[in-house]
C-alpha cells in the first residue's frame, strides 16, 4: 500500500477521471448516500460524467475549454448538513486514497466550497411557510 509520501498529486485527466468515477461508484454504494444518487438515475450518467470531469479539470488543472466559471450542470449533492458532511467525507477520503499534493489539497478545499454554494443556493430556493 502506498503511503501519502508516495501517492501522486493529481496531475492529469486520468486523474481527474479516476477521482470522480471512484467518488461517484463510493457514493453510489454508500448506505447514506446511495438513495441520493439512486433518485438520480434518471441522470443520463455519460453525459454528467463528462461534465463532471470538464470541471474538474477545469478547475484543478487549468483547462481552459469551457467559458465562464465552470460548474457540473447536474451536481449531485445530499440536500441536508449530515448528508453533506458525509459527501464532503467520502470526496476527502477518495482524494486521499490515490492522491497526495498541493492539487489533492485544493480538490478538498475546491469540493468544501461546491457544497456550501450548492447547499445556500437551495436553501434561498425552498419555499417559506
Amino acid at each position: 500500500m502506498k503511503t501519502a509520501a508516495t501517492l501522486p498529486d493529481i496531475q492529469t485527466e486520468g486523474d481527474i477521471k479516476k477521482l470522480v468515477d471512484t467518488l461517484c461508484y463510493k457514493a453510489n454504494n454508500d448506505t447514506l448516500l446511495g438513495p441520493s444518487f439512486g433518485a438520480a438515475s434518471r441522470i443520463h450518467w455519460p453525459y454528467f460524467l463528462t461534465s463532471q470531469y470538464r470541471y474538474w479539470s477545469t478547475t484543478l488543472l487549468g483547462k481552459k475549454d469551457i467559458e465562464g466559471e465552470p460548474l457540473p450542470e447536474q451536481v449531485v449533492l445530499p440536500q441536508g448538513g449530515h448528508h453533506v458532511n458525509h459527501w464532503l467525507d467520502l470526496f476527502s477520503s477518495t482524494v486521499e486514497e490515490y492522491f497526495s499534493g498541493s492539487k489533492a489539497e485544493e480538490a478538498k478545499q475546491l469540493a468544501r466550497q461546491l457544497a456550501t454554494r450548492l447547499s445556500a443556493t437551495r436553501l434561498r430556493e425552498l419555499p417559506v411557510d
